[in-house]
């Protein structure tokens, strides 16, 4: 029986004090230029900029050049409705989880531009390397060190700026990096501040970052870093660096606030310096430890031009996405799937194992023939419930010999009167010969237009009674479909659990929150940006709707 190809590359946990990574870490540059984007605002300007045109500069954008590295940057303004300057903690949720997540990131990987603002130039390589950026930093602004709350907050959706709120934060974003092991995301902590009530608070969280934010969620990839820039300005003998071949992050207790102040809470010249030497050797640290098993190609991803109202990321890839249950891999047959279709008896659907072609030896073959206003759907309904709730969406294995189609991916609660249709409208990628990996977030689900709250996101994983693939308008053709899987859930996992008829399938304790319940306060429609932190802002954001479709009462065939 099959089983997904799951990365378990274990990413080593920086602890404070000495510890070495499983193999001695390798510090050399990477040997072909590569392309890297940093997300900042001013103490980062500050950071890249020559010194030679900036008094406090760091010349980091001249050391990444050294090493191999083609930089480029945000800034104030940057971006489809301004996200640049939404660069506070709560804000990472917008740029990776949130309605415009896949507009965001989608120009964030494409942008070439240095954005040097007001901060001062750098140099870089003369040549753009070309793709897009493989290395993504981000970094929130220094008042993001004023964090509310104790240090041993748990996480928790609610509050701004706060130690539950922050920790929630970084790990739902964790999701998001989990479905893009083709690109490497460091996390750069928030610098400190002159003067604050809560510095225990922002040592303790930076703290959990650095210690315990990736094993705490059994996080399986090599892709994502922590630079603890943080500790580096809080004293000359705090650090977080590459020493002897061990990864060195420790400091001196009580030394919570910026030791580097350049007459404000920005740092000066001489911790930019250091924070330079710092982080370039741990860098080439984590490029060297991720690119051992990464992607050799970026993964596409698919920004509708209406895309559904969450506008969550869709991904096309020939890898199986890490982590996750295989829900069915019809080596042993399509049990339980049904054709329904429209009444005019022009519609033809045939949904059944197939071996022509397969990640293994059977895949669910679908060929379909809709008439003018017609309609067709090959479901897989269950006698119990199943609880889904582990998981933060759903993937599946695609190919289609379907030019121009759109389907629909169904997911139904509740039975009878009761029952609840959602669906995720797909156009059928235009190059479908090989498998792609297609990747739907539950939010990416919506309620049909002709049940009551329609367009409402599907919000009940754990009360999945069906799930289809359907065929809402004329069309023709033949689409593959093979290991269907709940995404995210226990990463590592590859532990098949084939639905049988009446079978629930049980998955442990939820390990995610509803997704309409994660943006509370940190909506992307407000993109709340610290005034001491920032720039103009621009208009809130305007969410598409896509068009729904129309059936009717199904007919089995």
């Amino acid at each position: 029986m099959k089983r997904p190809l799951i990365l378990l590359a274990l990413l080593a946990l920086l602890t404070s004090g000495m510890r070495a990574l499983p193999q001695q870490p390798d510090t050399n540059p990477p040997e072909q230029p590569v392309r890297l984007v940093f997300i900042h605002h001013s103490t980062c300007g500050n950071w890249l900029a020559d010194p030679i045109e900036n008094p406090l500069g760091g010349d980091l954008g001249r050391a990444l050049m050294d090493n191999n590295y083609y930089v480029s940057a945000t800034n104030y303004g940057w971006g489809p409705d301004s996200i640049g300057d939404a660069t506070d903690i709560p804000n990472w949720l917008d740029w990776f989880r949130g309605p415009r997540s896949a507009v965001y990131t989608d120009a964030l990987y494409k942008e070439n531009g240095q954005n040097f603002g007001d901060y001062g130039i750098w140099p870089r390589l003369n040549n753009d390397p070309g793709g897009e950026n493989r290395i993504i930093l981000f970094k929130s602004c220094f008042p993001n060190s004023d964090l509310l709350g104790k240090p041993t907050d748990p996480p928790a959706p609610e509050g701004w700026l706060t130690v539950s709120n922050a920790k929630y934060v970084y790990n739902e974003i964790l999701k998001y990096f989990g479905t893009r092991p083709d690109k490497l995301f460091v996390v750069v902590t928030a610098p400190p501040l002159i003067s604050s009530a809560n510095a225990a608070n922002a040592r303790a969280f930076n703290d959990w970052l650095v210690n315990d934010w990736l094993r705490e969620n059994d996080y399986a990839l090599n892709n994502v870093a922590v630079f603890d820039l943080y500790n580096v300005l809080t004293g000359p003998n705090n650090h977080h660096r590459v020493v002897n071949g061990q990864i060195e992050h420790t400091y001196v207790g009580g030394q919570n606030l910026l030791y580097y102040p350049s007459g404000d809470d920005h740092a000066s010249k001489e911790g930019n310096t250091k924070a330079t030497a710092e982080l370039v050797p741990l860098l080439n640290a984590f490029y060297n430890r991720w690119i051992a098993t990464a992607p050799k190609e970026p993964l596409k991803v698919i920004v509708p031009d209406a895309p559904v109202a969450t506008g969550e990321t869709l991904m096309e890839t020939d890898r199986p996405l890490p982590g996750g249950v295989l829900l069915e891999s019809f080596e042993t047959g399509a049990h339980g799937w049904e054709v329904f279709h429209d009444e005019s008896g022009a519609t033809k659907l045939t949904c059944a194992p197939g071996s022509t072609r397969a990640r293994g030896m059977q895949s669910l073959q679908l060929e379909f023939n809709v008439a003018q206003d017609g309609w067709a759907t090959c479901a897989r309904m269950f006698n119990t419930p199943q609880d889904w709730n582990a998981g933060i969406g759903l993937s599946f294995a695609l190919q289609a010999a379907a030019p121009g189609a759109t389907i629909h991916v169904d997911i139904y609660s509740g039975t009878g009167d009761q029952r609840e249709s959602y669906f995720y409208a797909l156009p059928v990628p235009a190059e479908a010969d090989d498998w792609t990996m297609v990747v739907i977030p539950w939010s990416g689900f919506h309620r049909v237009d002709w049940e009551e709250n329609a367009g409402a996101a599907f919000a009940k994983p754990d009360q999945v009674t069906g799930i289809a693939f359907g065929f809402p308008s004329q069309g023709s053709g033949t689409l593959w479909v093979d290991d269907l899987m709940l995404l995210g859930s226990a990463p590592g996992t590859d532990a098949e659990m084939p639905l049988m008829p009446g079978e629930a399938v049980e998955l442990g304790e939820a390990q995610a929150q509803d997704e309409d319940d994660t943006q509370g306060d940190v909506s992307s429609q407000n993109h709340a940006v610290n005034p001491i932190c920032r720039g103009p802002f621009a208009l809130p954001l305007a969410l598409v709707a896509w068009g729904l479709w129309r059936k009717k009462h199904p007919r089995r065939e």
